[in-house]
C-alpha cells in the first residue's frame, strides 16, 4: 500500500506560480511511475503530467505543455509539479497518482493506469 500525501496548493494570482509536491508514506517512489491530474468542479478528472520511473522522459497535457513541469527526487521520496504562468481555468483539486512500474506510454492519461492516488491539493487561480 502506498499512501500519497500532495502539498503545496493554494490561492494565487493569474500569472503566478504554485510548486505542488507529493510524498509517500510506506514505500519508495522509485519503482513507481507518477502522474498529476486535476479536477475542476463539475468536471471529469484529467491529466495534467506524467513522469517515468527514472525522471528522464516528461508527458503534459497540451493545456499545460510549456508551463507545467513535472519532475522527481527520487532521494528525497517526492514528486513535483512546478507551476508557472497560471490561469483561471487551471482552478481544481490536483491529485497525484502512481504506478507500479514503469509509464505506460498509451495509457498514462488514463485513470485507470494508477494504482494509487493521493486526497488532492487545491489550486485556485483568481482573475
Amino acid at each position: 500500500q502506498v499512501l500519497l500525501v500532495e502539498s503545496g496548493g493554494g490561492l494565487v494570482q493569474a500569472g503566478g506560480s504554485l510548486r505542488l509536491s507529493c510524498g509517500a508514506s510506506g514505500r519508495t517512489l522509485n519503482s513507481y511511475a507518477m502522474g498529476w491530474f486535476r479536477q475542476a468542479p463539475g468536471k471529469e478528472r484529467e491529466f495534467v503530467a506524467a513522469i517515468t520511473l527514472s525522471g528522464l522522459s516528461t508527458y503534459y497535457a497540451d493545456s499545460v505543455k510549456g508551463r507545467f513541469t513535472i519532475s522527481r527526487d527520487n532521494a528525497k521520496n517526492t514528486v513535483y509539479l512546478q507551476m508557472n504562468s497560471l490561469e483561471p481555468e487551471d482552478t481544481a483539486v490536483y491529485y497525484c497518482s502512481a504506478r507500479w512500474g514503469e509509464l505506460p506510454i498509451a495509457t498514462m492519461k488514463k485513470l485507470a493506469a494508477y494504482d494509487y492516488w493521493g486526497q488532492g491539493t487545491q489550486v485556485t487561480v483568481s482573475s
